[in-house]
């Protein structure tokens, strides 16, 4: 179809094969519109995603500017879709995961960005010429990988390297923790328990000091009781 004038207020007219062909009422039921190669310019009408019976919608090589109407997955019969060629920016919306009819798709050569959305209909577009001439697009089919969690703030990579370092500091002092109390309890108990001597000079000692604290308590309760 070739369509060589176009109006969108809900009323479109279209040039079709020397006949005016105008939609009103049953706009809605329009199921190819095929504006491509003209002058058209500005943001694409959010209307357009009314017209529920589309099949086919080309607005390649224009002007149109802007973002895809995050509601054009309510255009659930439309079968192609071709956007090339204009100068849309912005991310493809996640609602065009549910065209599940969609079977031709062209969306190259615009300043799209963001991760190519995934599941359904999008599983079967493996050709990158799709989606080329958008140099902020990312992910599959295109070679150039998307950040984990894109869309979130980005940590530096330096933090990671930080927390590598603080994960690798911490151990270090767990161990030397273990090898130190390894190190003293083997030091002291490992040597009374080979000798002998050693431990009954540790344990006279430790005699000594309990019978020193005794008399310490005792001189302090005597004391006490005479104040008293």
């Amino acid at each position: 179809m070739d369509t060589e004038s176009y109006g969108y207020l809900g009323r479109l007219e279209v040039v079709s094969k020397g006949r005016v062909l105008v939609y009103d009422s049953i706009l809605y039921l329009v199921n190819s519109v095929d504006l491509s190669d003209n002058n058209l310019s500005g943001e694409m009408p959010v209307g357009i995603t009314s017209l529920i019976k589309l099949g086919t919608l080309n607005l390649s090589m224009n002007h149109l500017t802007g973002n895809i109407p995050a509601d054009i997955g309510n255009l659930g019969w439309i079968e192609s879709l071709d956007l090339s060629m204009n100068k849309l920016s912005g991310s493809i919306p996640q609602s065009m995961v549910s065209l599940t009819f969609l079977n031709h798709l062209n969306l190259s050569y615009n300043n799209l960005s963001g991760k190519i959305p995934t599941g359904n209909q999008f599983k079967t577009f493996v050709d990158p010429s799709i989606y080329e001439g958008n140099a902020g697009l990312c992910g599959c089919p295109l070679p150039t990988g998307c950040q984990d969690n894109e869309g979130a703030p980005q940590v530096p990579s330096g933090d990671g390297g930080e927390d590598d370092d603080s994960k690798l500091e911490k151990l270090q002092f767990i161990i030397s923790m273990v090898i130190g109390f390894c190190a003293g309890f083997w030091g002291v108990f490992g040597t009374l328990a080979m000798k002998r001597s050693w431990r009954h000079a540790y344990f006279h000692f430790l005699d000594k000091v309990k019978d020193a604290i005794l008399d310490f308590v005792s001189a302090i309760g005597t004391y006490l009781q005479k104040r008293s």
